[in-house]
C-alpha cells in the first residue's frame, strides 16, 4: 500500500515537475541552447508565489507572478548571451549565480513554510468529497494534485503547439536548426533567443510555484538538480515514444517522461535506495537514457551494413555465375 501511495503522489509530482521539463525541451531541443538558468528560475517561480501568497494575495494571481518573474530571468539569460556575447552555458551560469541572492531576497530567508495559507491546491481539495470507496485507492490529496496538474499540462501544451505554429515559433525553430540560414533571410536571430529563453524560464518558475504550493514551502535550494531532472524527464519521453511523430505527440511524451522518472525514484526509495543517492541514481538513469538511442541507431546502421554487403556479394556471386 505505501508503494501504492507514493506512485500516486509520483505521477501528480511528475506533471507539475513535467511543465519545467517542457521549458527545459525548448532551449534543449528546439533552440540547441545549453540554458542552465533553469536551477534559479525554477526556484525564483517557487519564491515569488509563496511570498505573495503569505502577504495575501491570491496563489492564482501568485502563479502569473512567478510567470513574469521566470520570463525577466529568461531575459537576463538572454541579454548576457545576444548584447553581450557571453557563451550560452555561461551566460545560464551567470544568471543561476545570481538568482541564488536575488531568491533569498524575495523571500527574506532560505525557507518560506506556506502554513495556515491558501493555494489553487488547498482551494480544489476543499470542494472535492471523495466518497469511502474511492478514497481507500487515493487520498483527496492526490487527487487534486492530479487533477491540477492534468488540466494546466493540456493548457500549456496547446498554447506551446500553438506558438511554434506561428511566425516567431517557427523562427525559433528553424534558429535551432541553422542559425545562419536563419539571418541570411532576414531574421534576427538575437529576437528568437530571447524569446525562447523568456518563454522557456517562464514555464520553470510556473512549475516551480506550483511544485512550492504543493509541497507547501518554497525554498532557496529546491531547483538544485532541476535541469537533470529536465532532462532525464525528454530523454525518458524519447525513449519511450520516439523523436518521431508530431509536434503535440513530442510535448505530451515529456510530460509523461517526467511521470514515469518520479515513478522510477518513487518506487527505488520505497526499495531501500538512501534519499543522499538519489542525485547519483539520477545522473546514471539519464547517462543510461542518453545512450539507448545511440547505442540503437549504431546497431541498426551496422544490420543495414551487412544486409548491404550480403545484397553486393550475392550480386557479385550471381555476375561470376553468369561469365
Amino acid at each position: 500500500m505505501s508503494i501504492l501511495l507514493s506512485v500516486e503522489g509520483a505521477i501528480g509530482q511528475g506533471i507539475l515537475w513535467g511543465i519545467m521539463a517542457l521549458g527545459v525541451y525548448i532551449t534543449f531541443r528546439l533552440l540547441d541552447f545549453a540554458d542552465l538558468t533553469v536551477d534559479g528560475s525554477f526556484a525564483t517561480g517557487g519564491a515569488v508565489s509563496a511570498i505573495l501568497i503569505v502577504s495575501g494575495v491570491d496563489p492564482v494571481l501568485s502563479l502569473f507572478a512567478a510567470l513574469l518573474a521566470g520570463a525577466a530571468s529568461g531575459a537576463v539569460t538572454g541579454f548576457l548571451n545576444t548584447i553581450c556575447k557571453i557563451p550560452a552555458i555561461l551566460a545560464g551560469i551567470l544568471t543561476q549565480i545570481g538568482l541564488y541572492s536575488i531568491n533569498l531576497m524575495i523571500m527574506g530567508k532560505s525557507n518560506l513554510p506556506l502554513l495556515n495559507t491558501k493555494t489553487i491546491f488547498s482551494n480544489v481539495s476543499d470542494v472535492i468529497h471523495l466518497p469511502r470507496s474511492i478514497s481507500k485507492w487515493i487520498s483527496t490529496n492526490n487527487l487534486t494534485v492530479l487533477l491540477i496538474g492534468i488540466v494546466l499540462a493540456v493548457v500549456v501544451i496547446g498554447i506551446l503547439y500553438w506558438f511554434f505554429g506561428t511566425e516567431i515559433g517557427s523562427a525559433i525553430r528553424a534558429t535551432g536548426n541553422n542559425e545562419h540560414m536563419v539571418r541570411a533571410n532576414g531574421i534576427s536571430t538575437k529576437k528568437t533567443i530571447m524569446v525562447a529563453l523568456m518563454l522557456s524560464n517562464a514555464l520553470n518558475a510556473f512549475s516551480g510555484a506550483l511544485v512550492a504550493q504543493q509541497q507547501g514551502y518554497a525554498d532557496v535550494k529546491m531547483g538544485i538538480g532541476a535541469i537533470v531532472m529536465a532532462l532525464a524527464s525528454i530523454v525518458l519521453g524519447e525513449v519511450l515514444f520516439g523523436r518521431k511523430g508530431g509536434f503535440a505527440r513530442r510535448l505530451t511524451s515529456i510530460v509523461i517522461g517526467s511521470i514515469a522518472y518520479r515513478i522510477i525514484v518513487a518506487i527505488v526509495l520505497q526499495l531501500g535506495l538512501s534519499a543522499d543517492n538519489l542525485k547519483l541514481f539520477t545522473a546514471i538513469l539519464v547517462g543510461i537514457a542518453l545512450s539507448i538511442p545511440i547505442m540503437m541507431e549504431n546497431s541498426k546502421q551496422k544490420a543495414r551494413y551487412k544486409k548491404l554487403t550480403a545484397e553486393v556479394d550475392a550480386i557479385e556471386e550471381a555476375f561470376h555465375a553468369d561469365h
